[in-house]
């Protein structure tokens, strides 16, 4: 018997996705401003590192838990099935699932970046390249340019690699929470046939992420200010935008509904 390829229709997903954040506001507003609160206190937070720690873990499974019930029902009424709290507070199994499932990803990755990070000091190492040089910024005088070409190429592919192995891990909580048991390394089946379409998407939804950076890098976010405002936008935007994304695409690829049975 052949396994059946899944299809991803982007259009279709992202069509969805800022209605599906809209009504994620509408529904969990509750859980986005704890998130939002809990996060943007960091700053003033100083002697109560453990305390804020303990929250923000909190805060966010409870986020991540609502947005996704949000995300993958079709309506409120499942999303109650499914365990949504009034205003999406709640704390209940599947938030603990989801904390388990996150554990076995980031150790995963973990491992996974320590290898390719010892392999790139390795080759860089056998490279032979001038080290004051580097550190002087003089980049004429750090190898012959062959090197430096075949070394730039070798850092991207790897980066790309570890980006799409997060990709790849990236339906988990969708799957978690809708198949109402633990899914961590095993959602990568999930994504198997739409990798390209589902990177495509991730990039488009991570626009508010991306002018974020842009702003830090150029200096216009510093301080207890700049944090405020990255606590605001990733969990009034960014989260629930990339998470309404997430879910419009496993509706599409799983083919169990909620946990329930076979589609019809």
């Amino acid at each position: 018997m052949t396994r059946k390829n899944r299809q991803l229709r982007l259009g279709d997903a992202l069509s969805v996705t800022v209605p599906g954040m809209i009504r994620a506001w509408g529904t969990a507003w509750g859980a986005v401003v704890v998130g939002t609160v809990v996060w943007g206190v960091r700053p003033f937070a100083d002697g109560l590192v453990w305390a804020w720690t303990l929250a923000a873990v909190a805060a966010t499974l409870m986020l991540t838990g609502a947005l996704t019930r949000v995300s993958i029902s079709a309506d409120q009424a499942d999303a109650r099935r499914l365990g949504l709290g009034p205003v999406g507070l709640q704390f209940r199994m599947p938030e603990l699932r989801l904390a388990g499932a996150a554990a076995l990803c980031a150790v995963f990755m973990a491992m996974i970046v320590s290898v390719v990070a010892l392999v790139l000091l390795a080759v860089f190492g056998m490279a032979g390249l001038d080290a004051s040089a580097i550190q002087a910024r003089e980049w004429a005088a750090v190898g012959p340019a062959w090197k430096l070409v075949l070394l730039a190429v070798l850092t991207v592919g790897v980066l790309f690699a570890v980006a799409a192995l997060i990709v790849r891990l990236s339906l988990f909580a969708a799957a978690t929470v809708g198949r109402g048991h633990m899914v961590s390394l095993n959602s990568m089946a999930l994504t198997r046939d739409v990798f390209w379409p589902l990177f495509a998407g991730l990039i488009l939804v991570a626009v508010p992420k991306f002018l974020l950076i842009g702003l830090w890098s150029t200096g216009v976010l510093t301080g207890a200010v700049g944090w405020v405002v990255w606590a605001v936008v990733l969990n009034l935007v960014q989260g629930p935008l990339a998470l309404a994304y997430l879910g419009a695409v496993y509706r599409q690829v799983e083919s169990h509904t909620p946990q329930g049975g076979a589609r019809d």
